[in-house]
């Protein structure tokens, strides 16, 4: 049906407590900063409005929640290399220790342990976040050429099927850039460049496997999703009835925000074990296809790319060494 376990992956969880903490800290901090900032922009507005008539009043009630939510979105995507490199990476460092059968200390010693792996990896975090970009950029090539095949088959409901397919098709990219990282530091490259390269080559050879189980977690990712925020909706409710104006849908908004942050402290790194077990299962014995890497190279700019940074980081001046490919 699937190739992980579902048991292994809750267990590699427990013995990462102090992660997925710092994991939920974070972003419930970021959905806490969305709505306290959401709510101070429409108090804000609506001592504005205070100016004029009811409408005048709604209308910047309005906007003056948005500018705060906006601000917030702002601060995100300056943030988004730090978020990569201390809480996500450093994650997946200690889940693929984990899985090798390493130990890990306790406590903050775990994310200290983590953070240092990840800084020999991959040095800054701009670095990562290269890296990380020009994986997701090869992923969509892919993810591009499976759509197109169901966009052109003659059969009734293709077109809504395809609807579905592109829904699986995310999760395997949101989740696979990241199992591609682990697979540098399972292979504990010198040369993350060229690990990425080996790495996207390997998801290539074993698309169909990684798809069935991408469609397996999209039904458990979502599922759960969505659970999660029927039962945020009560207390974003009531958070929604103390904001000025009395805004009907930013309980839904609020709900949405704080099921997003139980998605992607807990939920995320849960299939990202899941998807690691699948394809380290599927690559155990192989190594990179030439034809697939001749493939990739003519579908995608990014590869050609991530293949250009690989030479240049295995070449002597550089004082690295491109890791093996293969693995055991």
């Amino acid at each position: 049906m699937w190739d992980f376990r579902i048991g292994q992956s809750i267990g590699l969880m427990v013995k990462t407590l102090p992660f997925l903490l710092f994991r939920l800290a974070v972003y419930f901090g970021v959905a806490l900063a969305y709505v306290l900032m959401t709510g101070v922009g429409a108090g804000v507005g609506w001592g504005i409005g205070g100016f004029g008539d009811e409408g005048f009043r709604a209308a910047t009630t309005f906007w003056g929640g948005a500018i705060g939510f906006g601000v917030v979105g702002v601060i995100m995507y300056v943030l988004r290399e730090y978020l990569l490199y201390m809480v996500k990476a450093g994650h997946i460092a200690v889940l693929v220790e984990l899985l090798e059968g390493q130990s890990l200390p306790q406590g903050r010693g775990q994310i200290q342990h983590a953070t240092a792996s990840v800084k020999e990896r991959f040095g800054q975090a701009s670095a990562l976040f290269a890296v990380d970009q020009l994986i997701k950029g090869v992923l969509r090539t892919l993810t591009g050429l499976v759509r197109g095949v169901f966009g052109v088959l003659p059969v009734p409901g293709a077109q809504q099927f395809l609807r579905v397919v592109q829904m699986f098709l995310r999760i395997a990219v949101g989740f696979i850039d990241e199992v591609i990282l682990a697979y540098s530091f399972r292979t504990r490259a010198d040369n993350p460049w060229g690990a990425s390269r080996d790495g996207l080559v390997l998801y290539g050879q074993n698309l169909k496997p990684m798809f069935k189980n991408a469609a397996w977690l999209a039904l458990i990712v979502y599922g759960l999703s969505f659970v999660i925020f029927l039962v945020m909706l009560a207390p974003a409710a009531l958070v929604a009835y103390l904001i000025p104006g009395g805004w009907s849908a930013t309980g839904v908004v609020m709900a949405l925000l704080f099921a997003w942050s139980v998605k992607v402290a807990v939920l995320e790194p849960f299939a990202i074990t899941c998807m690691m077990q699948a394809y380290f299962k599927a690559i155990e014995g192989q190594q990179p296809d030439p034809e697939w890497e001749a493939r990739l190279d003519g579908m995608s700019s990014k590869f050609r790319h991530l293949k250009e940074r690989a030479v240049e980081a295995s070449a002597p001046q550089g004082g690295r060494k491109e890791a093996s490919p293969a693995v055991t």
